[in-house]
């Protein structure tokens, strides 16, 4: 029975280092679940498997015929709990949905628990190193790769002055924009313009540039610029 005392230890702190170390990146990047939910998610992911793995020698005095060992339906039932806890932590706001990357870590980490659970440290190292690298090293290749970054423009304007839509679509395509899907509101019984319009750009400055422009057009009253995505 000692020897399962042991064993017991060893998985739980392999599966508290691999959780910590996942967990730190992520708490350094100010995300809610950090450091101490990655821990206890893979902690508690070796422990059910522990439980499952090693249930012969846990209860010495069951018959053996009585216990039916399947590791899967422990790791089914603990990826199906994860589910709710990633779903926890994604937040949509708007039109902009966060939280993606902390939930597919919490998902990682889970595995990474299962597979410390069941004795294969050395797959659940490398995923350990893999999941780091994934957080932080493909954040830089991320950032410095070309991609569209997505907003949506909202502008209100007295009816009576209100510009054209060229008029503003020609600010916008200044500004290094490409608008799409434009949509029209009249408001207040008629005395405002509403103009909607979906935007993109290569260019993650241009944002506040075409902001700035906006601000200095005094036919324009009022207007809500939003970066969309993560």
């Amino acid at each position: 029975m000692d020897s399962i005392y042991t064993i017991t230890l060893m998985h739980l702190f392999a599966a508290l280092i691999a959780g910590g170390i996942i967990g730190i990146e992520r708490s350094y990047n100010g995300r809610p679940a950090g450091f101490r939910t990655h821990t206890l998610v893979c902690m508690a992911s070796s422990l059910l498997m522990l439980m499952t793995v090693y249930q012969v020698q846990l209860m010495p005095d069951i018959p053996r015929e009585l216990l039916r060992i399947d590791p899967t339906r422990m790791g089914q039932g603990i990826m199906t709990g994860i589910g709710f806890l990633g779903a926890g932590v994604i937040v949509k706001e708007r039109m902009t949905v966060r939280g993606l990357t902390t939930a597919g870590s919490i998902w990682m980490t889970a595995s990474i628990g299962i597979l410390i659970g069941v004795g294969f440290y050395f797959a659940a190292a490398v995923a350990t190193l893999l999941t780091m690298g994934t957080l932080s090293l493909f954040r830089l290749i991320e950032a410095r790769l070309p991609g569209l970054y997505y907003g949506r423009v909202q502008i209100r304007m007295p009816s009576e002055t209100a510009l054209s839509e060229d008029a503003i679509a020609g600010i916008i395509r200044d500004h290094d924009f490409k608008p799409s899907n434009p949509s029209y509101h009249l408001t207040n019984d008629g005395k405002l313009y509403e103009f909607k319009m979906t935007i993109r750009t290569r260019n993650a400055s241009s944002f506040s540039k075409l902001a700035e422009a906006l601000a200095a057009n005094r036919n324009i009253r009022e207007f809500d610029l939003m970066r969309v995505g993560e």
